[in-house]
């Protein structure tokens, strides 16, 4: 598994816009800035978000972008699907079956598959825009 520059992008890019949630329809050279991201790549990205019904779009005076649906109902595994399809760690899992199935290591690809699958799916885009909330902050 390898997540592109794209994949990455787009949860920076969602995280940007879970920060200023209620702010309205935030225009994308706002968030190019923030982020350093240039505008361009980040329209390819935010075209396939608004595709997919993650984002919505907004154009011309006021518009931009803004989050479709409530912070905490945003799981990382949707949105990186999104840009990059299957997180699988071995191309092709499911359709090479039979012959890695006959393959002993086998079972180690699907377990790490189920186990990213997982990992992705339980993390939540508020916890990323608010890491205090997570219980990520140890203060002593």
């Amino acid at each position: 598994m390898l997540i592109s520059t794209k994949g990455q992008y787009a949860l920076q890019l969602m995280v940007d816009l879970a920060e200023h949630n209620g702010q309205g329809y935030i225009p994308l050279k706002e968030i190019a800035a923030r982020q350093d991201i240039s505008e361009k790549y980040l329209e390819s990205i935010v075209k396939v978000l608004v595709k997919k019904e993650l984002l919505l779009a907004l154009r011309g005076k006021g518009g931009g972008y803004k989050l479709k649906r409530p912070v905490a109902e945003y799981s990382l595994l949707e949105i990186l699907t999104a840009l990059e399809g299957s997180l699988s760690p071995v191309s092709d899992l499911e359709k090479r079956r039979g012959s890695l199935g006959a393959c002993k290591t086998y079972p180690v690809w699907k377990e790490l598959d189920r186990m990213i699958q997982e990992y992705f799916q339980e993390k939540t885009l508020l916890e990323l825009a608010t890491p205090d909330l997570a219980g990520n902050d140890f203060v002593i």
